[in-house]
């Protein structure tokens, strides 16, 4: 197990300085070392985008539909890198339309993505570019020739498009609800899920072939829906079968943060007492330890970890769960090896979070799940604080562009109506997007990483 978790560390903090986070000490270890990558055979065989290179200032826009409007998946994958990464300052910008298509994202490119000079573009489109109806050439030729062009104008102005795979359509969960019923034996209802399967395929070789990332969303939505539905028939995280709820946005972002290969450990804190020597801290990657003091039945030190974990607001718990997030994604280990055997009370800043058997301890206990911790008790400051700019900014930003579709499909709108409409959207886009610069600083600063004490006594 401690080869396990060395190896862990070491892996992930060679991506540290990628995403601006501190790295731990360089470790030389052939175990470690990464392997020569093989020069292909083809040019045209590229590898995929594994990592973000991130720096201070930096943007990325979520461009898509109204999944995308919805302000969820995207908020939670915020919420990863406010907690992550709190000594950069990132922009986000939602550029979710409801009902959109590849050729809407098109229309609307310029003022809505271009214009926010962002280093990455996540793209997630097709729920509705398919129609709603079995497979047909000329309507997957159209999403096709959309899809394309969108990614050749993203290179275009010099950022990098992570492609996003439709969601599942879930054809179940219309059997949950009497207004859905009927469609359960539609078109859209035997075939659709199959057919955004198809236009899924297609797109990650067209993201695979320009050497893109791409986020396979129908899997891992699809996926753990079957394997839920094996405890209980009518589980589902996407009612009414088209728009996931909070715990399927969940799933999203956890398929994102896999997909770019961020780092997956908050802090790994061991404590080792040796007789003659004392209490041993470290805390990796990039954290830091001081006023050990103690003895084989007692410990308190200082800790300072280099970020704060990973947490979701509660509407989102049941997906936090079913995909393991906290352990995978934001894992915040203690091990304290050389107690004496017995039973142990752990105290941060004072405030009882456990007890625990010596042995249980020597091994490893997980804090990220630990609502009871300050460290989790600021993460959740940071997601209530995220999901009330969303809810207060954000959202109405993207229900603006909503109409401005609306006004760009009104056959009566000639070019100067149009004009004169963006004039007048415009002042009213710029006060949400102020406020939505006030809460990401507020966010940052209630993000940044704070010592706590850290107590292990005792007990009977």
């Amino acid at each position: 197990m401690q080869r396990w978790i060395t190896s862990g560390v070491l892996s992930l903090s060679l991506l540290a300085p990628a995403f601006g986070a501190p790295a731990g000490p360089a470790q030389k270890s052939p175990a470690t070392a990464p392997a020569a990558k093989p020069e292909p055979v083809d040019p045209r065989l590229k590898s995929p985008l594994d990592k973000l290179d991130l720096k201070d200032g930096d943007s990325i826009v979520f461009l898509g539909d109204s999944i995308t409007h919805q302000c969820l998946y995207t908020q939670y994958i915020e919420d990863y890198f406010y907690t992550r990464y709190p000594a950069i300052h990132l922009h986000f910008h939602n550029s979710g339309v409801g009902g959109d298509r590849a050729a809407d994202a098109l229309a609307r490119f310029d003022m809505d993505v271009a214009a926010y000079k962002p280093k990455y573009v996540t793209i997630l489109l097709g729920m509705n570019d398919g129609g709603y109806k079995q497979w047909d050439a000329a309507t997957f030729e159209a999403y096709q020739k959309g899809m394309l062009e969108l990614l050749d104008k993203i290179n275009s102005i010099g950022a990098t498009a992570i492609v996003m795979g439709p969601t599942m359509y879930d054809r179940d969960a219309l059997l949950l609800s009497p207004n859905h019923k009927a469609g359960f034996d539609s078109d859209a209802g035997k075939y659709y899920n199959a057919v955004l399967a198809y236009y899924g395929s297609y797109m990650r070789d067209a993201a695979h072939e320009r050497g893109l990332a791409y986020v396979d969303m129908f899997a891992a939505l699809n996926d753990l829906s079957e394997a839920q539905r094996q405890q209980d028939p009518n589980f589902t995280m996407v009612p009414g079968a088209v728009h996931p709820d909070p715990n399927g946005h969940t799933v999203m972002a956890t398929a994102f943060i896999q997909t770019i290969n961020a780092p997956h450990i908050v802090s790994n804190t061991i404590a080792r007492f040796d007789a003659k020597a004392g209490w041993k801290i470290t805390v990796g990657p990039g954290g830091k330890a001081a006023d050990a003091e103690g003895d084989a039945d007692h410990l308190s030190f200082t800790s300072q970890e280099p970020c704060i974990p990973w947490v979701l607001p509660p509407e989102a718990a049941v997906g936090y769960k079913i995909s393991t997030a906290g352990h995978h994604y934001s894992n915040e280990s203690l091990q304290v090896q050389g107690l004496a055997g017995g039973r142990y009370e752990l105290k941060i800043d004072g405030k009882v979070v456990g007890k625990y058997p010596s042995a249980i301890l020597a091994f490893r206990i997980e804090l990220q799940n630990m609502e009871q911790t300050p460290q989790y008790q600021q993460a959740l400051e940071v997601a209530t604080l995220n999901k009330e700019k969303n809810d207060k900014a954000t959202h109405p930003i993207r229900d603006l562009y909503g109409k401005l579709k609306g006004v760009r499909r009104d056959a009566k709108t000639t070019p100067e109506s149009l004009a004169a409409y963006i004039e007048e959207m415009k002042p009213k886009v710029a006060e949400l997007e102020k406020a939505e610069a006030e809460y990401d600083q507020k966010i940052y600063d209630a993000a940044q990483p704070k010592e706590h004490k850290f107590e292990i006594t005792q007990v009977p």
